[in-house]
């Protein structure tokens, strides 16, 4: 008779015995006196290595978590936290979290997300893909990338390093109205940051990417040679005149566009009335090609979530449908004090897919031909924009466009205007989507800014 060896997952072991943690700690929180808790815990673990100039810069070996715990007792709250998964510490933790509620404001609105819209058998969503490699290994993969860069163009002079990082982790979340769930994840990313010089002109860009499957990242080679051509192209850089231009924001800039929306449809700004976009439901905010969907359930995908922090079931939504603005993004506490429920969108948001529905699809270039003549933006710099009036304005660096045709780089300027209006004034989204974060989305062409240069 054979036997076989079954390997075990340590870190799903782990992950086990922090959800029979958390099941004692709900339990200890009630015999203290609480009327509803919320325990949740998460942990990570992974290495980090960095190169520079083909030597060892730095390895980081990562296994940390901390486990919070928020206690409700009659409308006062109170938490508290630790690292430390010992029976005591965690008996002292509970224990201050319901000795602070006692110190607590009366706030009607704090409390559980409501049972019924709870996940309470979250989908599997092949979240998890850890990678084993040796520190030999992904010191190897590091240098490999940076040395592409480096071998690439003489011009190409010095870097500020390469890095790669897996990490492998899980969070598990439970509370007093029996829910009691997880899901472990990963995720993988590579870099590599370099320098170029022409006479006395010196540049820095980078290239990178990420992903949850690691035999799915893009390979060193690729990323160096990026990395490369994308410092290469900004070297000479001029100055352009003060005036008011189209204005393209590349892919994976414009994902910045849609965070200033994000923040402006959150509810934590609206219940505070401090966002340009209040009482905007319904309203048409964007051009009615434009439309936005969040679909939180795809495989794999970085910002995929089964619940959010809350413990609230995600669930497929129209954010944007012909323009006209669909949902706000609200946690259960933004939701009771706007007197609406909650999205599900406590922690953040879950994959939104930016589309526009014109028959005329446009991959980059075809944007660069229907900009013309204006301004393409690769880099922004600095947060002036005011999510309260919409005001806009942020440094920039990019290309200066003439005929459809890059013409040369530009820095040191910046671009204003005011959010309503850009939003609006967007006149086409290419299908060139960037898939390095939450946000999917190509890139936008807005049809005037103020453009501040000489």
């Amino acid at each position: 008779m054979t036997t076989t060896n079954i390997s075990v997952d340590p870190l799903l072991t782990q992950m086990k015995e922090v959800e029979e943690r958390v099941a004692k700690v709900l339990e200890l929180a009630k015999s203290l006196g609480a009327d509803g808790a919320e325990v949740a815990m998460s942990r990570q673990q992974g290495l980090s290595v960095g190169t520079r100039l083909g030597e060892v810069e730095n390895v980081e070996f990562t296994n940390d978590g901390a486990l919070g715990i928020t206690v409700y007792q009659q409308g006062r709250k109170g938490s508290a936290s630790t690292a430390d998964l010992s029976e005591n510490a965690l008996t002292q933790a509970v224990e201050a979290a319901v000795n602070i509620a006692k110190y607590t404001s009366v706030d009607d609105c704090s409390g559980l997300a409501d049972k019924q819209l709870l996940a309470m058998q979250p989908l599997d969503l092949d979240l998890y893909h850890p990678k084993e490699l040796t520190t030999e290994q992904a010191i190897d993969i590091a240098k490999e990338c940076e040395q592409n860069a480096l071998d690439f163009d003489k011009r190409i002079t010095n870097s500020d390093g390469a890095s790669l990082d897996c990490f492998a982790g899980f969070k598990v979340y439970g509370n007093s109205h029996g829910q009691l769930v997880g899901y472990p994840s990963s995720r993988h990313s590579l870099s590599c940051v370099v320098i170029a010089t022409d006479n006395e002109d010196m540049q820095r860009d980078y290239a990178y990417d990420v992903n949850r499957d690691f035999s799915l990242l893009e390979q060193g080679e690729s990323i160096g040679l990026r990395a490369a051509k994308e410092v290469l192209s900004r070297l000479n850089a001029q100055k352009i005149s003060t005036q008011k231009v189209p204005v393209l924001f590349r892919a994976d800039i414009a994902n910045t566009i849609w965070g200033h929306f994000i923040a402006a449809i959150s509810g934590g700004n609206l219940y505070r009335k401090s966002s340009f976009l209040l009482d905007a439901l319904g309203d048409t905010v964007f051009p009615e090609f434009l439309s936005i969907q969040e679909r939180p359930h795809i495989a794999k995908a970085l910002a995929s979530s089964a619940f959010d922090s809350e413990g609230v079931l995600t669930k497929d939504r129209d954010i944007i449908t012909d323009g006209a603005l669909q949902t706000y993004l609200l946690t259960s506490y933004s939701a009771r004090k706007l007197g609406l429920t909650t999205t599900g969108h406590a922690g953040g948001i879950h994959n939104w897919l930016v589309e526009s529905k014109t028959a005329e699809q446009r991959n980059f270039d075809a944007m660069l031909k229907t900009l013309g003549t204006g301004l393409l933006v690769t880099e922004l710099m600095g947060q002036g924009v005011n999510v309260v009036n919409g005001d806009y304005s942020r440094g920039a660096a990019g290309f200066w466009v003439e005929n459809g045709e890059i013409a040369y780089p530009v820095s040191e300027i910046t671009i204003a205007g005011n959010l309503a209006q850009m939003f609006k004034g967007i006149v086409a989204v290419g299908n060139d989507i960037d898939t390095h974060g939450s946000i999917r989305t190509g890139s936008i062409l807005i049809d005037e800014m103020q453009v501040a240069g000489q």
